[in-house]
């Protein structure tokens, strides 16, 4: 991992106000995710060969892919989540980035909302992109396809959000990643029920705004309470190093 200064939380001093201080976190965090291209890489691979094996494992029908291929794409951008969620904070907390965060006259649960922002931006939002070759690559009507694309825009921030209070509390973990993935797992169950019943609803040709605003409203709880406990967690994860 780069230690230069580029890459460190220097720029959180250039700028006065909260606001300066979230741009600098989140423009350092993109630069120093793609300064580390195989971490950058390796969720995107991860959906994309998930989704693109499955048919060949299971079946390559169109009436079974049509059927199942939302719950594929939901899965997998689950999984490819989950994969990236390790390095969240991991990088910071072995360079020492992470005490000069903490340090910071901002509050931290708003510098933790900048951090998993750039975190969506370079995980989340590319899987939003994908998902509309990969549907038709599973035979996803057209409709479908915009419905699902929307589910994973309003959902994979809440992955985010909620995978980071796990990767705050198994921060300096050994097992930390097999960790994360038992207490993050049960958390991700509601979005992906009601990611994939929204486009099965669609399919279906019956309304899907109170999905829509059932996502809605975990997305606004996710903005609302992850960042606090994110705060906490990274509080009491060092306090324990």
């Amino acid at each position: 991992m780069p230690t230069d200064s580029s890459v460190r939380v220097r720029p959180l001093t250039a700028g006065p106000g909260v606001m300066a201080a979230m741009v600098a976190v989140v423009r350092r965090d993109l630069q120093a995710s793609f300064r580390q291209r195989q971490d950058l890489l390796n969720p995107l691979l991860f959906f994309i060969m998930v989704v693109t094996l499955f048919p060949l494992g299971v079946s390559p029908e169109v009436s079974f892919l049509q059927q199942a291929g939302t719950g594929i794409l939901w899965v997998a951008a689950l999984l490819a989540t989950l994969l990236s969620l390790d390095h969240l904070y991991r990088h910071d907390f072995d360079d020492g980035t992470l005490e000069q965060l903490m340090l910071q006259p901002q509050p931290l649960y708003l510098l933790i909302l900048a951090k998993v922002l750039a975190h969506w931006l370079v995980t989340g939002l590319p899987l939003v992109l994908l998902a509309p070759l990969l549907g038709v690559m599973v035979h996803l009507e057209g409709n479908s396809i915009g419905i699902l694309c929307l589910t994973l825009l309003i959902g994979t921030p809440v992955l985010s959000l909620i995978g980071s209070i796990g990767a705050a509390l198994t921060l300096g973990l050994r097992s930390g990643g097999v960790l994360l993935s038992l207490l993050i797992i049960p958390l991700y169950i509601p979005v992906l029920i009601f990611g994939t019943g929204t486009v099965a609803a669609a399919a279906e040709g019956a309304p899907v705004s109170a999905y829509i605003a059932l996502m809605g409203a975990f997305l606004v709880l996710a903005l609302t309470l992850a960042p606090f406990a994110s705060a906490a967690a990274l509080r009491i994860s060092m306090s324990n190093s």
